[in-house]
C-alpha cells in the first residue's frame, strides 16, 4: 500500500514489513526489507541479521543470531527496478479495474475495496465468491479455469488450518477462514494482455447463475 502519512497510518504497526520475493512488483529474486521509525528495534534486528556478533575482537555471541542479510547485488536489482515501480503498480491497477468492470455485475461476487486513507497497488485481485448467489463456490470457478489453463489460486489458507500446526491452540480465525473458503486469486501479472483478462472474464462469467 501507499499513503501519505496520517494518524492512522502511524497507528499501523511499531514495524513494516515489505517482501521482495520473486513473485513481488518489486523483486530481488528473494528476501525483504524491514522498517521502522525506532532506531533501537533496527540496530537490533541488523545485529540479529548478522549473527548477533557482540562488539568484541574476536567472534563472540551473547544472543542467538541468524544470517538474513540482502545482499549488495540483490539490493542493486531491486533498486534498479524502483525506476518503474509506477508503471507496474498501474498495470495492476488496470487488471483489477477490468475484472471489476466485467464481473463485478455478478451477483455473489465482491472485490477488495480501497482504503480511503491509502492506493492501493493491487498486486493480486482477489474476488471473494457467495456460491449461494453466484450459483458456483469458489473451487468450481477454480477448476474451470484450471480446464482452460488458467492459472487462478485460492486465498492464502491460515496459519492455524496448517498441518504443521494442528496441536497448536489458536484463538479467532473465523474471517481468515472465510477468506480462504471463498476467496480466490485471479491472475494478475503485469504482463497480462487484454486477450488474457478476456478468457478469464469468459471463464468466470460461464459459471454464473
Amino acid at each position: 500500500m501507499e499513503y501519505e502519512p496520517s494518524a492512522a497510518g502511524r497507528d499501523l504497526g511499531k514495524a513494516g514489513i515489505y517482501s521482495f520475493n520473486g513473485n513481488k512488483i518489486i523483486t530481488t529474486s528473494g528476501g525483504g526489507m524491514l522498517v521502522s521509525d525506532d532506531t533501537g528495534l533496527i540496530a537490533h534486528a541488523r545485529k540479529l541479521a548478522t549473527q548477533s556478533r557482540d562488539p568484541a575482537p574476536h567472534y563472540q555471541h551473547s544472543e542467538i543470531g541468524y544470517n538474513y542479510r540482502l545482499s549488495n547485488v540483490l539490493a542493486g536489482i531491486g533498486r534498479g527496478q524502483l525506476q518503474v515501480l509506477e508503471e507496474r503498480v498501474q498495470a495492476r491497477r488496470r487488471n483489477f479495474e477490468t475484472y471489476q468492470q466485467t464481473i463485478g455485475d455478478l451477483p455473489g461476487i465482491d472485490f477488495m475495496p480501497e482504503a480511503p486513507w491509502g492506493r492501493h497497488n493491487r498486486w493480486l485481485t482477489v474476488i471473494t465468491v457467495d456460491p449461494s448467489q453466484f450459483g458456483a463456490d469458489r473451487e468450481a470457478i477454480r477448476l474451470a479455469l484450471e480446464s482452460e489453463h488458467i492459472e487462478a489460486r485460492p486465498v492464502w489458507k491460515p496459519m492455524h488450518l496448517q498441518p504443521v500446526f494442528h496441536a497448536c491452540e489458536s484463538v479467532g480465525g473465523r474471517v481468515a477462514e472465510a477468506l480462504f473458503r471463498d476467496g480466490l486469486c485471479l491472475p494478475a501479472g503485469v504482463n497480462l494482455r487484454q486477450d488474457d483478462l478476456s478468457r478469464v472474464v469468459e471463464g468466470v462469467r460461464r459459471l454464473a447463475r
